[in-house]
């Protein structure tokens, strides 16, 4: 048979290489700032573009997509090569791959400080970088499939499997949760409301974690981990029981982040219940992955990338052990909105994705560059210290979590809230806070040491050069089924069939959860006494949701005691059906909001978002000192808003949309004339006008400033509904 020659690509393997470790020294140095700004509040006070609000969504952005996706792609564009013993179909594609994705993270890097948010968790990007993203995405899906297309080896490997669906599940929820109507270059409004949005946004999120944190890198698994043991995959058939069901079963799991909300029972029930069922197979991949190791101990015991290996498989299996364990209503109650998600969220991302990532980096660059590792000392310096650093990371806010959900919960033998001011609660976490900054400083000083060990090793080695391979052209066969052949094995020999199936597989319970609650009105119920934003209060929703207060505040009620004492009535789906986006929440660092509407004057307010401490001792909430500036609030683009509002169903009239401007002023007066019932108000409002006309500057009335649309806002917040606390 005719030997052919050809070259992998190993210089594209090298790009996304280097970009992993840059981008992963970026997200978790933007990660330990957010941690310390628990600790130090005011550390970046008055600078917007540094704030907690707004760079949050950067911290997960850039682990996610910039660290984790790059390790992602770095990884199949290796592995397939030589999985398939081919060159990638079209180098220009693979080229446009790496840098359109490095394009659109640093676009995600600008406007997201800059406040460019559509508020949704892990999709916050805003519709023109979406659209870039979907364009990359596909870019990447045709050179993939069309290396597939001209492979030399017959059957697709496991790792194949994972990763078209993986290409084919994060296009369709991408594309499906990012459908928006844009008011402007970098503004949009989502065309799903409350509920709905609240239903397709955690779809997305839960699958996201799915499909591209996880499908990827059991791909990834199921290839380096043989590879660095030498040692056959444990078990062919559990790797078919393990990808089939995973990939069919994950995609129901999204309600389980909504479990008590306004969400239908129905659909909660179902995310339960599906939840519970992905243990069978998680598990299944993990063991799958630790029993490869089988006759392989001796060497992990001095083998850091395996050792790498091993604690990342335990870090899936807990993170997947938990999840359906988090599912459970009883214990979803205790653990939602508190530090025990955070906790579970960094198991899979420091422990799973992370370490799978370094041993994969410690792996690759010594082969392809040619030679050893700088030094095998420090990279088991690097395992223990990363390792140390998420056991200090995790363990503290599971502690933090269990003591919120305790705190929150508890009641006097009176009947009233033993904690009642939500700052108690806070200040008894704070040395768990600071534990997690530890952790997170060692697990950082882990990336340094890798930069340097792998910065040396490439010093040393010869230059990473394309790699010259042979391989046998692949022989036509029958299309159809070999005499005595299976289903599977021919079905690995079919990728069209193959990718036609995954498909299947994952919309299947996506149709059957969404439809439902976005096709058939009567399962959000409306509420008469609820009404639209007005023009200011709009303007003053966006404001929140630029600044990224839904990072830290929900608005959803769940039908707990201790959650209607404290905030008031539980939530409707029909107090959300003029919200796009949606803005539930899913973290509480702060109280929740759906009802704080008239429980505080319009001073306390203003002081609250100029010093949080002034209003509220032992706050670790930051001032907003930007939205007083002495410029006015754009309000150029409202009648816009308000039009495309209309257009998702929001009942404006053209009226309202045309006088938009005259009831801005209207009502951001009224709130003025509140502010000026306090003395200091008035005599530091009067000094500062004098200082501007000292200067020669325009002084900006109160009542056109950023802050009064936010007051506005969230003295809206709740008042549809009445509450005994609501004025």
């Amino acid at each position: 048979m005719e030997m052919q020659q050809f070259y992998y690509d190993n210089k594209i393997v090298k790009k996304f290489i280097y970009a992993t470790i840059v981008f992963g020294v970026v997200g978790m140095a933007v990660g330990l700032l957010l941690a310390t700004l628990f600790l130090f509040p005011n550390l970046t006070d008055g600078i917007s573009w540094l704030s907690f609000g707004r760079l949050r969504p950067l911290h997960t952005n850039a682990v996610i997509f910039a660290f984790v996706g790059n390790a992602m792609f770095a990884g199949i564009y290796y592995s397939l090569q030589r999985l398939l013993k081919a060159r990638m179909f079209s180098d220009f594609l693979s080229n446009l791959n790496f840098w359109g994705w490095q394009l659109i993270i640093v676009a995600a890097a600008i406007s997201l400080p800059m406040g460019y948010t559509s508020s949704k968790e892990y999709a916050e990007l805003e519709w023109p970088i979406d659209i870039a993203i979907a364009l990359i995405w596909v870019v990447f899906g045709i050179n993939m499939i069309g290396t597939i297309l001209k492979r030399r080896e017959r059957h697709l490997y496991v790792a194949i499997w994972f990763y078209l669906a993986t290409f084919v599940t994060v296009a369709v929820l991408h594309i499906f949760n990012s459908l928006a109507i844009p008011v402007s270059g970098m503004k949009s409004y989502s065309v799903y409301a409350g509920v709905q949005d609240a239903l397709v946004q955690w779809w997305y999120g839960h699958n996201a974690v799915a499909f591209f944190l996880t499908t990827p890198f059991l791909g990834l698994m199921y290839y380096f981990i043989p590879k660095a043991a030498n040692r056959p995959v444990y078990s062919y058939r559990l790797s078919i029981v393990h990808f089939w069901s995973l990939i069919f079963l994950y995609i129901w799991a999204g309600p389980h982040h909504l479990l008590y909300s306004a969400l239908p029972n129905w659909a909660q029930n179902l995310g339960v219940v599906f939840s519970v069922m992905l243990i069978a197979p998680s598990w299944g991949g993990m063991i799958n992955g630790l029993l490869t190791l089988r006759g392989a101990w001796d060497k992990v015991r001095v083998d850091p990338v395996l050792k790498f290996f091993v604690v990342a498989i335990t870090g899936y299996g807990m993170a997947t052990f938990e999840g359906p364990m988090l599912s459970l209503k009883n214990v979803n109650a205790i653990a939602h909105f508190t530090d025990w998600i955070i906790a579970h969220v960094h198991v899979g991302a420091l422990a799973w994705n992370g370490f799978m990532a370094f041993g994969m980096i410690y792996w690759l660059v010594p082969r392809m560059s040619k030679g050893p590792l700088f030094s095998i000392k420090l990279a088991n310096f690097h395992f223990w210290i990363g390792t140390l650093g998420i056991i200090l990371y995790t363990l503290p806010m599971y502690v933090a979590g269990f003591l919120q959900a305790s705190m929150w919960k508890q009641f006097n033998p009176d009947g009233t809230l033993t904690y009642g001011n939500f700052l108690e609660t806070v200040t008894q976490i704070m040395p768990m806070y600071w534990m997690r900054a530890i952790g997170g400083t060692l697990y950082i000083i882990g990336m340094f040491v890798l930069v340097y060990n792998i910065t040396k090793t490439i010093r040393a080695n010869a230059t990473i050069e394309d790699e010259l391979a042979e391989a046998p052209e692949l022989q036509k066969i029958s299309s159809g089924r070999i005499k005595g052949e299976k289903f599977h094995p021919w079905l690995e020999r079919k990728p069209i069939q193959l990718t036609i199936l995954a498909t299947v597989a994952i919309l299947i319970g996506g149709i059957i959860q969404i439809v439902p609650t976005i096709m058939v009105k009567s399962n959000i119920p409306t509420i008469a006494s609820v009404k639209p934003y007005s023009p200011l209060e709009l303007e003053g929703r966006d404001l929140y949701i630029r600044e990224g207060c839904v990072g830290c505040h929900s608005q959803m009620v769940r039908p707990f005691r201790s959650e209607v004492e404290r905030y008031g009535p539980q939530s409707k789906a029909g107090e959300f059906v003029y919200d796009h986006p949606f803005l539930w929440g899913s973290k509480r660092t702060g109280p929740d909001l759906l009802r704080v509407g008239g429980k505080y004057n319009d001073n306390w307010h203003f002081n609250h978002m100029w010093n949080p401490q002034s209003t509220s001792s032992g706050s670790i909430m930051p001032g907003y000192k930007w939205l007083f500036d002495n410029s006015a609030l754009d309000i150029s683009d409202i009648e816009t808003k308000m039009k495309v509002m209309k257009t998702l169903g929001v009942p404006y009239t053209d009226a309202e949309i045309a006088n938009a401007k005259t009831a801005i002023k209207e009502q951001s007066q009224k709130i003025e004339e509140n502010l000026h019932a306090d003395p200091d108000f008035v005599k530091s409002y009067e000094d500062s006008k004098k200082k501007a006309q000292a200067k020669g500057e325009k002084f900006v009335p109160m009542h056109e400033r950023e802050i009064v649309a936010l007051i506005a806002y969230i003295q809206r917040l709740g008042t549809d509904i009445k509450v005994k606390d609501n004025k």
